[in-house]
């Protein structure tokens, strides 16, 4: 009997004979040399159960960590409050997919345009949209609308920026012939005006900062890059940890034109893969506003004078045509941004600037302590939850040493250097612990 879900190969040839084409002209836009040859090595077929037990076998094998792992690069550990983890369980959120017809579902439009005005009074700036998928699509969006506001097809990225980050960045943007110029650091780790003036010319697109850089690193001459810029009408996006932003200027009192960044850091836990949330905000320009991708969200009256929410300015996208379409985005992470507005809203004003407090502190004495052992950073700039250490061993001796001790250490970066992420979760105990086993070695 032919099971009406699974694959059935065995009528493979009918289903082509009903298509009327046949095995070859199926596959005829893939090119001979990459096609598979010969039958995969697959395992023998298991039930459930056995399933479960190979699952359960292969888990075993994962080193168990005594304390929250110290490795980030642009993703770092937090706590998450059982709050946000129950709230954005209920059916209302976890169940509706972003409706198509989305008035009908008014109860995730609030919730939605709440993120939107908690992001704008964190990030200082007039328009959010309701979330992309990450750091790098927000920012891959954000280069494409710079090109679609002036035409121009050079953008300048900064030298540190998230590795991560530029790839998705390249793969988005080289194909439509729009190049990167990097501008290489300064000393203490931050952009390097001089080299930066040297290279902003007529035919730049755009300037991205990120604040802080990827190795933690707070940029210090903002206000003179916009001003640059401004002068050249390049236009600006800046890259922020919405965390750090408990200590430092947001984007908005720079007047830069685009802001983008991770919601990770705000209420979602780490996953391989994600899922995570792209932050995307603009000021209030028509320009800017009419070239933004993704949907947003916007508040108004019914016929009853009754509030309502609905999506606004959504004619650019997949209810256009795909070539006028301004993005191809057609979903967004809805949940995600709803546990960003929870946690935001747990915390409060008061309670997010004691964490960012918090994780400088916390992170400082633990680079500090690497200094005490002979180690030095990298860079000298002042730093938030992530730095760079230059250790006077191989990085990868010390951190298997590490791992012996059921620790992982930071992400390493070469031979000598790591970068370690310190926050919240990471205890002057499991601080310490890491610092002493490093001096061990």
């Amino acid at each position: 009997m032919i099971h009406p879900w699974l694959p059935n190969l065995k009528s493979k040839d009918r289903i082509l004979s009903e298509m009327g084409i046949n095995e070859e002209k199926l596959f005829s836009d893939i090119p001979h040399e990459i096609r598979l040859k010969g039958e995969l090595n697959l395992p023998k077929v298991m039930s459930e159960l056995e399933i479960k037990r190979k699952l359960n076998m292969l888990k075993e094998k994962n080193v168990k960590l005594k304390y929250p792992p110290f490795i980030g690069g642009g993703v770092c550990p937090h706590y998450v409050h059982e709050a946000v983890k129950f709230l954005i369980s209920r059916s209302e959120f976890y169940t509706a997919y972003t409706p198509y017809q989305p008035e009908i579902s008014q109860g995730i439009l609030q919730a939605l345009y709440e993120y939107q005005s908690i992001m704008a009074e964190l990030l200082e700036m007039d328009v959010v949209n309701s979330s992309m998928y990450d750091w790098g699509s927000s920012l891959a969006e954000a280069v494409l609308m710079g090109f679609r506001i002036n035409g121009r097809r050079k953008v300048i990225i900064p030298e540190l920026i998230n590795p991560n980050h530029e790839k998705v960045l390249r793969t988005w943007v080289e194909p439509r012939g729009i190049n990167l110029i990097k501008v290489k650091p300064s000393n203490d780790g931050t952009i390097d005006v001089h080299d930066l003036l040297n290279k902003v010319g007529d035919d730049i697109s755009s300037i991205y900062i990120q604040q802080p850089n990827f190795y933690g690193i707070f940029e210090k001459n903002i206000e003179e890059i916009v001003d640059i810029a401004k002068k050249k009408r390049i236009v600006t996006i800046m890259g922020v940890n919405p965390l750090a932003l408990s200590l430092i200027k947001p984007p908005g009192v720079y007047d830069v034109d685009i802001a983008v960044g991770e919601g990770q850091e705000l209420g979602l836990p780490l996953n391989f893969g994600g899922p995570y949330m792209g932050i995307m905000a603009v000021r209030w320009d028509a320009k800017l506003v009419r070239q933004m991708p993704g949907r947003i969200v916007g508040k108004t009256l019914d016929d009853k004078k009754r509030p309502g929410y609905t999506l606004i300015l959504q004619t650019r996208e997949q209810f256009a045509r795909r070539e006028k379409a301004t993005s191809n985005i057609t979903t967004n992470e809805a949940l995600m941004a709803i546990a960003n507005a929870v946690y935001l809203s747990l915390l409060g004003k008061n309670g997010f600037k004691e964490l960012g407090e918090e994780i400088y502190r916390r992170s400082h004495y633990a680079a500090k302590r690497f200094i005490e052992l002979g180690a030095s950073k990298k860079f000298e700039g002042d730093f938030f939850e992530e730095f760079a250490v230059s250790f006077r061993k191989s990085y990868e001796k010390i951190h298997n040493k590490l791992l012996e001790h059921e620790i992982h250490g930071g992400l390493r970066l070469n031979e000598m250097d790591a970068l370690f992420c310190v926050t919240e979760v990471h205890s002057k105990e499991a601080i310490d612990e890491l610092v002493s086993i490093v001096g061990e070695i």
